[in-house]
């Protein structure tokens, strides 16, 4: 009878160390509960901020002119929604040849840039040359230049080419991206050089190496630099709009100037053709957005 007693002391102790132990540990959860749900709120709520406008932009798109510039302002038309600004700007604007015009110097702009600082973050990762230091040191302080700075001598560069109011003369002077070549050239150091060596064993010269060893293991991060290359070209108003005259080659931004220095402000119309001008980015990143997050989390967590 002692013995089952004198055994039931520390099973107690046990059992109340034990109690203490959950209760610091439900404390700790409650804390940390208190944190997440904080942050979900407010997650939530810079979120609703932020998809305020798009709201609003989407419902003034779906209004009639009168609705739209009618005062006071409501959130819902009174006359009901209508896609009368979209089939207005589709067919009587020239908002699908400038979509077209975007989309080939977009692509072109991401196939020549993609290659070129593939090309040139491969060299200055793998080889070694007199002034490799110097020139990298060039290629990064670079990124620090603004473009505007650029616009007159490579104005004058196209010019002297006459590349004005071309293609070429648009989609040339956005290949060079020293960023994309840094962010390349930082996820080839962390591939492992011995399977370059492996392939350099067999016969594979440097350019087979890269094309078949390289690149492949490099897909996530071409993917993401791809897309944001895509994003920035189709964005871009600055040069495409000092370089082209032509109606015919206007690209999507600098025609939706136009239309609204021509023809005054046109609330509904000006929402639907920039819905319409947003709606490309937004596939893409949709059916890309695993491939970013990929590309960029793999490049900082290679080689660990």
């Amino acid at each position: 009878m002692s013995s089952t007693v004198a055994t039931a002391r520390p099973l107690s102790a046990a059992d109340d160390a034990r109690n203490e132990r959950n209760k610091t540990l439900a404390a700790t959860i409650g804390k940390n509960r208190g944190v997440l749900i904080g942050g979900i709120v407010a997650l939530a709520i810079t979120a609703a901020l932020w998809l305020i406008p798009i709201f609003w932009g989407i419902l003034t798109s779906l209004k009639t002119e009168q609705d739209a510039s009618a005062a006071p302002l409501s959130i819902f038309p009174r006359e009901g929604l209508t896609f009368e600004s979209y089939v207005t700007v589709l067919t009587t604007g020239g908002v699908p040849v400038w979509m077209l015009n975007s989309f080939i110097v977009s692509v072109a702009v991401t196939v020549l840039t993609v290659a070129i600082s593939a090309l040139a973050a491969y060299g200055f990762s793998r080889t070694t040359f007199r002034g490799r230091k110097w020139l990298y040191a060039v290629t990064i302080a670079s990124i620090m230049v603004p473009g505007q700075i650029l616009i007159v001598p490579l104005f004058q560069q196209m010019n002297a080419l006459q590349l004005i109011d071309t293609y070429p003369g648009i989609i040339l002077p956005q290949i060079v991206a020293p960023m994309m070549v840094f962010i390349l050239k930082n996820f080839f150091d962390t591939v492992p050089i011995e399977l370059e060596e492996a392939a350099r064993l067999d016969g594979a010269s440097r350019l087979r190496t890269f094309l078949t060893v390289i690149l492949p293991l490099s897909r996530p991060i071409l993917i993401a630099v791809s897309i944001f290359v895509f994003i920035g070209a189709w964005n871009n108003f600055l040069w495409p709009f000092i370089v082209t005259n032509n109606p015919d080659l206007l690209t999507l931004p600098v025609g939706l100037a136009t239309i609204k220095n021509a023809y005054g402000v046109q609330y509904a119309q000006t929402m639907a053709s920039a819905i319409l001008a947003a709606l490309p980015l937004l596939v893409v990143f949709m059916l890309f957005q695993r491939q970013i997050v990929k590309g960029f989390a793999t490049s900082g967590l290679g080689g660990q």
